[in-house]
Formats: structure tokens, sequence, C-alpha cells
């Protein structure tokens, strides 16, 4: 396979300095390399989205664009920006904003068969109007009976998100929250402290691993958790791809829970991360997202020479 001539931009938030969001970084472009492609790591901070004369462009940008981008950040409005500019992006804004909330994935995948936990939406409030109207949680603690989950709309490696074992506890995380935006679940107890990981390339499961804590109702591994090679079953596998259909990602990391009848979507992270699945299981998904890419983009075929 000859590509040395495609470039691509795998961005990057300037702002977040740790070390396994450099470590993510660098995995994907080393497997971009390996397939020949010119991947430069850029961070949003470096690039200036600007309308000028009505048409979008880059303020101070000389050099000349990718072909590609692979966007690993959370930034909508550059990444928008970016295909507005006529850049093909991976993934899409779109799919990266409706996955990035919580409540917009959930809602995106209403009256699609999707299997889910009762999901729960708050009244929205504004900064600094606090939701003072404490009989209607009450009323939601009734419907979902505790203890019950509450997870912020924004929030990655399973930090945001609560276990609430009473009204007090929900009313006092409620003041707690304050405007934040989240949602309400019905605890699934049959999956306490378990889940597994199904990333997505395409219309097929790259790879999958099975996590468990002993200590935490979280299974992520920043919580706790341990990963654990994992085969998914048929059912598995295609609720996770018809999922990461339906919110239109080109690949995707699907988080199911254990239901007592079966799978139950968790959430879809449209970035998620790919070193804890491949130290897990030995799966360089990165190398399946660029393989994907140069199939569908260029017509290139999937073999790596």
């Amino acid at each position: 396979m000859h590509t040395n001539t495609i470039r691509c931009w795998i961005i990057v938030n300037g702002y977040l300095q740790q070390k396994k969001f450099s470590d993510l970084a660098l995995f994907i472009k080393h497997s971009a390399e390996r397939y020949s492609i010119d991947a430069e790591i850029v961070r949003n901070t470096e690039l200036i989205s600007m309308i000028e004369d009505g048409k979008p462009i880059l303020a101070g940008f000389k050099g000349d664009l990718p072909d590609f981008v692979l966007f690993m950040d959370k930034d909508i409005h550059l990444a928008r920006h970016l295909e507005t500019m006529g850049l093909h992006v991976y993934n899409s804004s779109e799919a990266i904003d409706i996955c990035d909330s919580k409540a917009k994935t959930h809602q995106a995948l209403i009256n699609s068969g999707i299997p889910m936990p009762k999901t729960i939406f708050p009244p929205f409030t504004f900064e600094g109007i606090l939701r003072n109207d404490y009989e209607a949680f009450a009323k939601m603690g009734e419907v979902l009976g505790y203890p019950l989950v509450i997870k912020e709309s924004y929030g990655s490696f399973g930090q945001q998100v609560y276990l609430i074992h009473n009204e007090a506890e929900l009313l006092e995380k409620i003041a707690v929250l304050k405007h934040k935006p989240f949602i309400l679940q019905e605890f699934i107890s049959h999956s306490k402290g378990r889940d597994i990981r199904l990333n997505v390339v395409g219309d097929a499961v790259a790879a999958s691993m099975y996590r468990e804590s002993e200590t935490d109702f979280r299974a992520n591994v920043t919580a706790g958790g341990k990963t654990y090679p994992y085969t998914p079953t048929k059912e598995e596998c295609e609720l996770a791809i018809k999922c990461a259909k339906i919110l239109k990602t080109d690949f995707a990391g699907v988080d199911l829970l254990f239901g007592e009848n079966g799978p139950l979507l968790c959430e879809v992270n449209s970035n998620a991360h790919l070193l804890n699945i491949y130290d897990c299981t030995g799966v360089n998904v990165a190398d399946s997202m660029i393989s994907y890419i140069l199939k569908k983009q260029f017509g290139i075929g999937a073999d790596n020479d």
C-alpha cells in the first residue's frame, strides 16, 4: 500500500495535559504512520476558527490542509468549522455533539428498539437559578425507585456519575449540581460493578472487553475496575453496531450493561480511549480506524503493506 501523499491531523485538546491523552494521540499517530500516512498531532488551541467575508477560514494558517482529520477532542465548534471548510472529519461534529451528552445520546436512540435503563430528563434551568422544585424530584425518585443513578450529561471515565440511595441524598445532590445538565436512571443491580466495552468501527466490532470492580458500582478502570478479554454475544454485537449506526459514528466505544433479560445500553463514546482495550486484548483499534478511513474515503483496501 502506498499512501505517502495522504496527510491527516489528529486534533487534541490543548488544555488537557494528562499523560493518558498524549499517549492516546501518539498511539493513533503511530497507527497512521504504519499506513504511510503523514500524521500530525494538532492542538485545538493552535487553530483559530474564523468567519471572514462570510467564509470559514483558519486565521493566520498558511500551510496545507490535511486530507482528513481524526478529531479526538470535543471542541464541537472547531470540528464543525473544519467541516464547513470541506475537510473530512472523523467522527463528525454531529456525532461527537450527540455522544458527548448522555441526555442527547439517549434521546437520539428513542423509538429505535434500543434497550436501555429507564431514563428521566429533569426540567431545564438557567445558570444562577436553582432547581428548587423538590417535589418534582421526589416524584422522579418514586418513579425510578432507590437506589437510582444520576449522571451529569457531560463527563468521562465514569466520573460525574452518582449512586443515590434515598430521597434525602437525591435532593442534596440536586442542590449541589445546581444548573448543570444531568439525567436520572434506574439502577441496574444485575450489572452492579460490571459492564462490557465494545469498540465499533464501521459496521463491525473491532474489540471488546469485560470490566468489573469489586469496590464500586461503576466498572470504569478509572473507578478501580479491572479488564478482561471478552467475546461478545451476537445480540451484544448487534446492539452496539446498531447504536453506533443510529448515532452516525464512524467508530465508537459502546458500553453495555447486563440486564436481567439481555444487554442494555449504558452509553456511547465517540472519543473512546483505546489504550486500555489494547492492553487488555492486544487488539489495536486505531489500526482498524485508519484502515476504515482509507477504504471509505480513498477506496484503498484494508491490507497493510
